[in-house]
């Protein structure tokens, strides 16, 4: 059995969504892409796939087997590139995910200018506030926010964000400016609860952390509708740094309690470990970690 072959086709099968797909994408009979795969779970002596009328599924060896498999073929088509001499410059598909407002604002701009530098590179950018797994859908490398859990994946520090509070001049003369976290028990709150789901707002850190139960007069799921809310007047509000940083500039909002924000999070590139890295994804680390850590305070 060849087993790169075999890993060929059960990719062919999984990105299809089923054999017959397969059979078309790799002009092979049916029966022959049915076999290979049948050959090669015999050989590993585990099921990968289920098949059903509508479509393949992978089970959980099947899905690890699959992701390892891709690291391979793209291992080899890159070593094969280099030693060949076929290209002298990244090429291929990139797929890049990142929080939707700090994407949006300043991962797609970076995207845009690499592929402008590198007119062989093909980019999909995923934007989504939920941690995305890179295996499972095949992602490069992601802009993560916030303390990272241990694992496999290598990450490059870009910087810091911080949680701050803000309301517009006109709330704050009509209300008062809080000095003290004590005194939002006094205030009407709008509430981004893609970022906080719960009545209390965290401030400070270590010996200095404190829970504040906070009156949410207005509660939104997207940063860019609770800073226009705080904008208009309706309280104060908590967001990101970087959410809220034209406002800022605009004069349409102001800080408050910035003695007691909490530690800021830390910000990183982050990518599967792998023995080759290829060239596209080394040639976007390169381009885009300087340009991101400068917009970055650290």
């Amino acid at each position: 059995m060849d087993r790169i072959d075999a890993m060929t086709t059960l990719i062919a099968a999984v990105d299809g969504g089923s054999l017959s797909a397969a059979s078309r994408n790799l002009g092979m009979p049916l029966a022959t892409v049915s076999r290979k795969v049948s050959e090669l779970e015999a050989h590993l002596r585990t099921k990968l796939v289920i098949r059903t009328s509508r479509k393949l599924l992978l089970t959980e060896p099947g899905r690890a087997y699959v992701a390892a498999s891709r690291r391979i073929l793209e291992e080899i088509d890159e070593t094969e590139r280099a030693a060949s001499g076929e290209y002298g410059a990244p090429q291929g598909h990139l797929t890049i995910t990142a929080p939707i407002m700090f994407g949006r604002l300043h991962v797609e701009p970076v995207v845009l200018a690499f592929l402008q530098a590198y007119p062989d590179i093909q980019a999909r950018l995923i934007l989504a506030d939920h941690v995305v797994n890179l295996v499972d859908d095949h992602i490069e490398v992601a802009i993560r926010i916030g303390r990272l859990p241990d694992s496999a994946m290598v990450a490059t520090r870009l910087g810091t964000i911080r949680r701050v509070a803000c309301a517009s001049p006109d709330y704050l003369a009509k209300r008062g400016t809080p000095e003290t976290l004590e005194m939002l028990a006094d205030h009407d709150c709008v509430m981004f609860e893609g970022l906080y789901s719960s009545t209390v707002w965290n401030f400070g850190c270590g010996e200095r952390a404190a829970a504040v139960p906070i009156k949410p007069r207005f509660a939104v799921n997207t940063a860019d509708a609770a800073i226009a809310a705080a904008v208009a007047g309706t309280g104060i509000t908590r967001v990101l740094s970087y959410q809220v940083a034209d406002a800022l500039a605009a004069g349409e909002l102001r800080l408050v309690l910035e003695p007691f924000e909490p530690e800021p999070l830390p910000v990183h590139l982050v990518y599967p470990a792998q023995s080759l890295l290829p060239l596209k994804l080394r040639a976007f680390l390169d381009f885009s970690a300087p340009r991101l850590k400068a917009l970055l305070p650290d």
